[in-house]
């Protein structure tokens, strides 16, 4: 999906290109590690700023060696990610 330089990391923002090739930017918000396996959660940048009480979308890669990130395609795997992490925000 997107290469970054070095090391992935909170507050990191990158670009990506939507359903309809228009560019959003998008921030880590969250890193985290389920089965040995390092996954971001990420946000749109435009939806973290607004100044809003309404929930956002929150999406969640993999992280593949060199700083890549991948979608989840297998919905087990999202299943376990998701609750990972929505169980570290309630801590």
């Amino acid at each position: 999906m997107e290469e970054n330089q070095g090391k992935i990391e909170i507050g990191n923002i990158f670009t990506v290109l939507d359903e309809n090739d228009q560019e959003q930017d998008m921030e880590v918000l969250g890193l985290l590690t389920v089965d040995e396996v390092e996954y971001a959660a990420v946000g749109f940048v435009e939806d973290i700023q607004a100044e809003t009480e309404d929930d956002i979308d929150v999406f969640f890669f993999r992280l593949e060696d060199e700083g890549e990130l991948s979608f989840i395609e297998v919905d087990e795997e999202f299943e376990k990610v998701s609750a990972a992490f929505a169980e570290a925000s309630n801590q």
